[in-house]
């Protein structure tokens, strides 16, 4: 089915897993909103994600949907309010069978996404390779939104985070002396992708006793309930925020660092998307978790990557950021 960009009116884009990944999503959404320049975009995200998606200035609509098991009467609900917005297009930027059979009984026309997950319900689609890890994840959406035209020529994440935002922080430091102020994120969504919390708790110290920099950690509420104490009492210059920000607080704190040091996960992109460099440790062993795939954007970050993390030392960590800011 060939798709005239006129005819396209309103798209819908379901993308309701965790942060990271939806930010890596935003040249993608550049790209529908370029390409069928008279539709209105409408996203489906993660209730806690919403926060940053309406720090998107061309989104139009954005739909909360937690990515939880959903009881009958709600998909039901769902599926009667994408009816009645008279949907032209869905694309499923993430695998979900629900999603393939919710957006089919909805009678929207045009259905992209992944052959997976009762793929045969897509009018247009591609195998899912992400797997193999051969490419950046910002480069496989734009392949995926590119079967139907879509495309940008601008790659860039970006958010539009408003000063205002950090207010609340105030209490814990001065953010108007930030020239030395770095971040460090000891946690990742799962424990393959985890370099030692010892390591980072030795390295905060070192940039604060050695390079006299302003450290703060940062997490979100998971990590703080579990083992956010593990930071606590490290030293004067070290403030341990864990659990303590919303994601666009953590933004327009990720903004005025001068750095962040982090392992695999959603902060390195959301400081990417605020045009804050990250030094970023992974491990290499694994096509489909590697730094190819999901390494940071920003040409400045710099990656570190090892098949096994417990052989990337402090000392070497300690030394790029070393390198980075006082060269």
């Amino acid at each position: 089915m060939q798709i005239a960009p006129k005819d396209i009116k309103k798209i819908l884009v379901f993308r309701n897993d965790r942060f990271g990944e939806f930010l890596l999503n935003i040249p993608s959404l550049r790209a529908l909103k370029e390409t069928f320049t008279n539709a209105r975009l409408t996203i489906i995200v993660n209730p806690y994600v919403k926060e940053l998606a309406e720090s998107i200035p061309f989104i139009d609509e954005i739909i909360a949907w937690g990515n939880e098991r959903h009881s009958l009467s709600e998909k039901l609900r769902l599926m009667r309010l994408l009816r009645q917005k008279n949907i032209d297009m869905a694309i499923m930027l993430n695998p979900s069978k629900e999603f393939n059979i919710l957006t089919y009984l909805a009678g929207i026309p045009v259905r992209v996404g992944y052959d997976r997950k009762w793929g045969f319900l897509l009018t247009h689609k591609i195998k899912d390779k992400k797997y193999l890890g051969e490419k950046h994840e910002i480069e496989y959406n734009l392949e995926l939104v590119g079967i139907v035209g879509a495309k940008t020529e601008d790659k860039a994440m970006s958010l539009k985070i408003e000063e205002g935002a950090i207010k609340n922080l105030a209490e814990y430091f001065q953010l108007e002396n930030s020239d030395n102020l770095v971040a460090l994120n000891p946690w990742t969504s799962g424990p393959i992708k985890q370099w030692p919390k010892a390591h980072f708790s030795n390295l905060a110290k070192r940039l604060s006793e050695e390079l006299k920099l302003k450290v703060v950690i940062i997490g979100g509420k998971e990590e703080l309930y579990r083992e956010g104490e593990f930071f606590n009492n490290l030293g004067s210059g070290i403030i341990n925020m864990a659990g303590r920000t919303t994601l666009k607080e953590l933004a327009a704190l990720l903004k005025k660092c001068r750095l962040l040091v982090s392992g695999d996960s959603g902060p390195v992109h959301l400081a990417c998307a605020v045009g804050t460099p990250a030094i970023a440790i992974f491990r290499s062993d694994i096509p489909g978790k590697c730094a190819r795939r999901w390494g940071p954007s920003q040409k400045e970050s710099i990656v570190i990557e090892k098949d096994n993390l417990s052989d990337i030392t402090v000392d070497e960590v300690f030394q790029k950021i070393k390198e980075r800011l006082v060269g």
